[in-house]
């Protein structure tokens, strides 16, 4: 199989042509969905008669959720519902990105759609302004899914060079990972990083801080953009919490969290508080943490490579070995946010969004810790 795919291979500036060709007045929409693994994107596009001023702007639309394993076929009509819009950094303004929710048949959540409820938390604690920036890891691969330049049947030089580093013989990718960045700046996506990571061909960008909702709309979309920009290059991007077994570092998500009481003089207590919190509902959260119900995670939270394991919470200032760590800034202003380390690189964030706010500003209120539970 080749490096990468030939689609990537045609001519690029006969493509250019076309983009380039007026449209007339009309506006193209791509509405995009999360499917029903909990982890893929879909998305299809429609032409609007003019360019859409907000998200009411945008009317809602329909799939086929048979091909997208989220209904039957003998009932397979789902809608898909405009919440958030970006512009479209492909095929350029007036286009649109448009995020969805999914509903079924009787407009009840697909099982999928954890953005409703995320939502519900949110603005039930929104006196709290709390702050969210997640760090997306992910790996580059090849298209016969063994990662980007590493040596066919073999492996590169230990780890150790890689992680921020500059050089052809230590950096694999840049180009995608720029042309990723630009293309999320342009769209609107409150993305604020980017960095090669520990193990060669793997890497992160930031999103945040974000309040409530938009951290989980605007990596996903961000997601997606990602996905986009590697198909132009002929590679894929993986957000498997572990894609090479051995001694390689996994891949997380790591989520930083801030409420305006954290941010304020004397807020390390309140952080303190909610580290307290999370200890006593460690098994609860590893289970939202990825879509597998902690599966996925199982092989990556080892205790190794930079990671606490499963089984285990812990907590530490500067420790990236613990479940959660308090920067260590942080520990000396005396205020600020933490950091859990636990969610994986495939997590649903409105899930894990969902699952922090619920710990540790509604314990007592509201005793489950999410509506909606993936199974194997």
């Amino acid at each position: 199989m080749e490096s990468v795919s030939a689609c990537s291979k045609l001519n690029k500036t006969l493509r250019q042509h076309y983009l380039n060709l007026p449209q007339g007045g009309k506006c193209q929409v791509t509405y995009i969905w999360i499917d029903g693994s909990g982890e893929g994107l879909r998305n299809k596009t429609r032409t609007l008669d003019e360019e859409p001023k907000s998200i009411a702007d945008i009317p809602e639309w329909n799939f086929d959720g048979s091909s997208t394993d989220q209904s039957k076929g003998s009932d397979s009509d789902m809608y898909l519902v405009p919440v958030q819009m970006f512009r479209d950094p492909f095929i350029l303004d007036p286009n649109k990105l448009v995020l969805c929710e999914v509903l079924k048949y009787n407009r009840e959540p697909a099982e999928t759609n954890r953005r409703i409820s995320c939502n519900k938390v949110m603005e039930a604690t929104k006196e709290h302004c709390v702050w969210f920036g997640m760090e997306q890891e992910y790996c580059l691969l090849s298209m016969d899914r063994y990662p980007y330049r590493w040596p066919k049947g073999g492996f590169p030089r230990p780890q150790g060079p890689y992680y921020c580093a500059v050089g052809a013989d230590c950096v694999y990718g840049r180009d995608i990972v720029e042309c990723h960045y630009k293309a999320c700046l342009y769209a609107g996506i409150k993305i604020c990083g980017t960095n090669a990571e520990v193990m060669p061909g793997q890497w992160e960008f930031q999103v945040g801080p974000c309040e409530g909702i938009d951290v989980a709309d605007h990596l996903w979309v961000a997601r997606f953009i990602l996905h986009r920009v590697c198909e132009d290059f002929g590679l894929l991007a993986t957000m498997d919490p572990k894609p090479i077994e051995g001694n390689w570092n996994g891949s997380g998500c790591h989520t930083n969290v801030s409420t305006k009481q954290m941010r304020e003089e004397g807020g390390l207590k309140y952080i303190e508080q909610a580290i307290e919190k999370l200890s006593h509902r460690h098994q609860e959260h590893i289970s939202v943490y990825d879509p597998r119900g902690g599966e996925d995670n199982k092989r990556r939270l080892t205790g190794l490579h930079e990671t606490a394991n499963i089984k285990d919470f812990s907590h530490g200032v500067a420790n990236r070995g613990a479940s959660i760590r308090i920067p260590r800034q942080v520990g000396q202003d005396g205020r600020g946010y933490f950091e859990d380390r636990r969610p994986a690189a495939n997590c649903d964030p409105y899930s894990v969004a969902e699952a922090i706010v619920r710990t540790c500003l509604l314990e007592g209120e509201d005793d489950i810790l999410y509506n909606h539970k993936l199974t194997a």
